[in-house]
């Protein structure tokens, strides 16, 4: 005996997701639709680094943890300065930072002058990982955004500052 199941679910998984469409057309429905497109934009950018990212055993998060690092020089930064840096709020910095120093990504001391400021800073073994990753990430952006005139780009730059700047 042979049982024949037909099934219209399988097409569904194989095409490309689109958006729906709505027809609506009022300004809050443009504001709308550009929060979820930035949403998404996003999403797609992130996506190529995370999978980048994941070579060297690093999230995103720990990622930019040790550009910020690199970015203070030899005299590091305060747990609460790394944590105002970040690109995206990581609510429990302190573990995270754990995480990292027992991978030796990262150092922490108490300040000489004032005992209860520990600083964090970036290990050698921290600018070994970042130095491999610069190519690949720098590269890795220009595939996801050689398409747009550099033009376009310090403009979108330009309009993305201003709506941080108004939330």
């Amino acid at each position: 005996m042979t049982i024949v199941v037909i099934t219209n679910i399988i097409p569904r998984v194989t095409q490309k997701c689109t958006a729906p469409r709505n027809t609506q057309t009022s300004e809050t429905l443009l504001e709308a639709q550009v929060f979820v497109s930035v949403l998404r934009t996003a999403d797609a950018l992130a996506r190529g680094a995370e999978a980048l990212l994941k070579s060297s055993g690093l999230s995103p998060t720990q990622y930019n943890v040790l550009r910020i690092l690199r970015g203070a020089g030899t005299e590091g930064l305060a747990c609460r300065e790394v944590g105002c840096r970040m690109i995206s709020r990581d609510p429990d910095i302190t573990r995270l930072l754990d995480r990292m120093e027992s991978r030796g990504l990262i150092a922490r001391a108490r300040g000489e002058q004032d005992r209860r400021v520990v600083k964090t800073r970036i290990t050698a073994e921290g600018l070994r990982i970042l130095a491999e990753l610069d190519t690949p990430v720098r590269e890795l952006h220009r595939r996801q955004l050689h398409h747009v005139p550099a033009k376009q780009l310090r403009h979108l730059s330009r309009l993305l500052e201003r709506v941080r700047g108004k939330t």
